[in-house]
């Protein structure tokens, strides 16, 4: 199950504090660490914390746990509330501008930009993070920082891979998965010829939607905006990728035009798909059920196609954390943030 990623995202952790350059998530009782004495809660504080659903019960597990111990070691309790991929990017707009609701948000790419001046400057936070964690991945401080203020802490970035039945690639007469998007296509017409097809989401699927339309536009050379910042989305190179995109399509079993996140994982996993494209996930839903050990023997993962762009280029989703400026205890949500992202003792 290893895969090779781009640069500007190497040893990023899955579903961890992946951002900085060191550092893991584990539970501990005491705020020890330099950063995390940096903040103190305001007296009787109380916080509300917006997140995406959890896809792994372990990364659940772990913020879960670490939550737990913030509060015992602070008083401070913290309510989590949990949301489907899709839904936390209108939870999140509608609290930012009627100035009310979670303190504190999980959210997905640019969206802290959509309303930056309803976020609290966390820049002190992120640079003691920083400073004390050895930096940022140029990548995910990108989707934090706005100009010299940061106005999110980096979070994540979730490594997405082609997953694929070996045994299913094989008996449409492929020894080897082809590495580039001619070879792709043949392969997914020769899975569906022979009752194993693939699948990919054509929904609003925040993450596999996301990486699946980016990877279909940059491989064939296309861009939504050019180094200037200028539209650049009405050219050649993305009627090329729409063009591919169409051939591809009538390979897929019907109905992705409705998937969300978790389709494809269900598609997979019963059986109604032998390649799609996901995070650890999948595999990780695999091993956990001794009904699917078949299925999570015979899965195998690769990059995503090379097309005619002539080199690998993927999209990752990743994720920061903010704080609302109508949160009435920033100083806690500061030493929250802090405390989540210390190293385990």
């Amino acid at each position: 199950m290893t895969i090779n990623r781009r640069r500007f995202l190497s040893g990023t952790a899955g579903l961890a504090a992946g951002g900085l350059l060191a550092g893991t998530l584990g539970t501990r009782h005491a705020l020890a660490q330099a950063t995390a004495s940096m903040f103190t809660p305001e007296e009787g504080a109380t916080l509300r914390l917006l997140r995406w659903v959890p896809f792994v019960t372990g990364e659940e597990e772990a913020w879960n746990a670490n939550t737990a111990a913030f509060t015992e070691a602070t008083g401070v309790e913290v309510r989590i509330d949990q949301e489907s991929w899709e839904d936390v990017r209108p939870k999140a707009a509608v609290a930012a501008n009627v100035g009310s609701g979670p303190d504190m948000v999980m959210s997905w790419f640019d969206d802290p930009f959509q309303y930056p001046d309803k976020l609290v400057d966390v820049t002190d936070l992120a640079n003691a993070l920083g400073e004390e964690h050895g930096g940022w991945y140029e990548g995910l401080e990108g989707y934090a920082r706005q100009g010299d203020k940061f106005i999110a802490i980096p979070l994540c970035a979730i490594g997405n891979a082609v997953c694929y039945r070996d045994s299913h690639m094989k008996a449409a007469g492929f020894s080897e998965f082809p590495q580039d998007t001619a070879g792709f296509l043949e392969l997914c017409k020769a899975m569906k010829a022979n009752g194993t097809p693939a699948g990919f989401p054509h929904g609003k699927a925040v993450g596999d939607g996301n990486n699946y339309a980016h990877w279909l536009l940059w491989s064939h050379g296309g861009m939504t905006v050019d180094e200037s910042g200028a539209v650049a989305i009405n050219s050649p190179e993305t009627k090329a990728a729409i063009d591919y995109a169409k051939a591809l399509y009538e390979t897929f079993i019907p109905g992705t035009e409705s998937w969300l996140d978790i389709n494809n994982n269900r598609a997979f996993l019963a059986g109604e798909v032998s390649l799609t494209a996901n995070g650890v996930s999948l595999y990780y839903a695999a091993t956990k059920d001794e009904a699917l050990k078949e299925i999570a023997e015979d899965i195998r993962t690769t990059n995503l196609p090379v097309g005619p762009v002539g080199k690998s280029v993927e999209l990752h989703q990743t994720s920061t954390l903010s704080i609302f400026n109508h949160c009435k205890y920033p100083q806690a949500a500061k030493a929250y943030l802090a405390f989540m992202y210390q190293p385990t003792a």
